[in-house]
């Protein structure tokens, strides 16, 4: 393993490219700091890839990155009962290849150095700076050379799983997680076994996840057909194989196979008290039920780049703290109301049974929806939240008809 003789000191150093870390990149690189934004290249993540339009509004991202345009979510029970519910607008599709690497372009173009490698480690330097070592692949690919940079802080944004985190946070350690898995196929014809190009299927199926759930979501061209569990015993590979069967796209081409850990629950502290803050899937900022992440892994990639800032201009570590604080206010109701859901809901296929039923609720699928699109609980209709209340109770107490 060669060495590289240089030291290139930056402001911040961010450690992965995806969602969070290329717009904390970003947004750091437009208020005037120096970043090297570090992406191991070459990976890309199983997701969905749906988006509210609030995103593409709140982070200027252009609506020629959608592949597809989802205007109906359909719920399947485990007796295969179908609940559609409408949507008021549409929810944007992602191809996460195309659509993260947009967001490190523009990274790069606002000003930050970007750079293929792999992260090894971080340590604390004499002068007060962290010393990142990085490793990257020489025209050999058996060529690692090693690298070293120092910055005043380290952002980790290097997924689930994340290395930064784990060096640098305990608790890191211990988070639990949630595998998903998927298979990009070649779309079929719109109306093949009753395929729409338009509507994401959402299975609550015990046999395609026993305590999560399996998708069919449309991008355009290429579908993405994927499953969720915590089971480690539980094959992801045979329920996509039985999925795709039924659903038509047992013979269409693959394009790729992907998979990756997704965390259950946001980690307690997001810094390390000195120079390293994490974002995005490494802080655990996933929405639970839903698994959704690319929103708020570029919300907590905007709050992680302000406190990266105000660190930066005070060199007080208090300030790294900002970011996880102000997450939790937009979105900590929201989280903790979703994981009850999950625990609850998910557990059994019995309870998968009355939680699609609750979905046929006109009520529910209203603020379910505007929840969605407004990443907030809709407080301008409390009667409807009265209703809701009561049907919960009904369902969760076994007194509610199930068909």
């Amino acid at each position: 393993m060669q060495s590289n003789p240089q030291d290139p000191h930056y402001d911040v150093v961010v450690v992965g490219g995806g969602p969070s870390g290329a717009t904390a990149a970003h947004e750091l690189a437009r208020l005037g700091r120096s970043v090297l934004l570090l992406d191991r290249g070459g990976r890309i993540k199983p997701c969905g890839g749906a988006v509210p339009p609030r995103l593409l509004e709140e982070f200027d991202v252009p609506e020629s990155l959608l592949v597809a345009r989802a205007h109906c979510a359909r719920m399947i029970s485990p007796s295969s009962k179908e609940v559609d519910m409408p949507i008021n607008g549409f929810v944007g599709m992602v191809d996460r290849e195309e659509f993260d690497e947009w967001l490190r372009e523009r990274a790069g173009r606002a000003g930050a150095e970007r750079r293929t490698g792999r992260f090894v480690s971080l340590e604390d330097g004499d002068d007060g700076r962290v010393v990142v070592t990085y490793t990257t692949r020489g025209e050999d690919a058996s060529d690692r050379r090693s690298h070293q940079v120092t910055a005043a802080l380290v952002i980790g944004a290097d997924g689930a799983r994340s290395e930064v985190a784990r060096q640098s946070i305990p608790e890191a350690h211990s988070i639990p997680f949630v595998a998903a898995y998927h298979e990009i196929v070649r779309s079929p014809p719109q109306g093949e076994k009753d395929f729409d190009g338009t509507r994401c299927d959402v299975y609550y199926q015990g046999e395609l996840s026993p305590d999560f759930y399996a998708w069919v979501f449309p991008h355009g061209d290429c579908t993405s057909v994927g499953v969720g569990t915590a089971n480690k015993g539980f094959s992801m590979r045979a329920a996509i194989t039985r999925l795709r069967e039924r659903t038509g796209m047992g013979d269409r081409e693959t394009i790729r196979r992907e998979g990756a850990p997704i965390p259950l629950r946001t980690l307690k502290r997001w810094d390390n008290g000195r120079n390293v803050l994490v974002t995005g899937d490494a802080a655990g900022a996933v929405a639970p039920s839903s698994g959704e992440g690319i929103y708020y892994a570029m919300y907590s990639g905007r709050l992680a780049a302000e406190a990266a800032d105000a660190f930066c201009a005070s060199g007080d570590p208090k300030t790294l703290r900002s970011a996880r604080k102000r997450f939790r206010k937009a979105h900590g109701r929201v989280f903790w109301i979703l994981g009850i859901m999950q625990r609850f809901w998910y557990s059994s296929d019995k309870r998968r049974e009355r939680f699609v039923r609750i979905c046929d609720d006109p009520d529910v699928q209203h603020l379910t929806w505007e929840a969605y699109m407004h990443k907030r609980l809709v407080k301008a209709r409390p009667l409807a939240h009265v209703r809701i209340f009561f049907k919960d109770m009904a369902h969760l107490l076994g007194i509610a008809p199930t068909k």
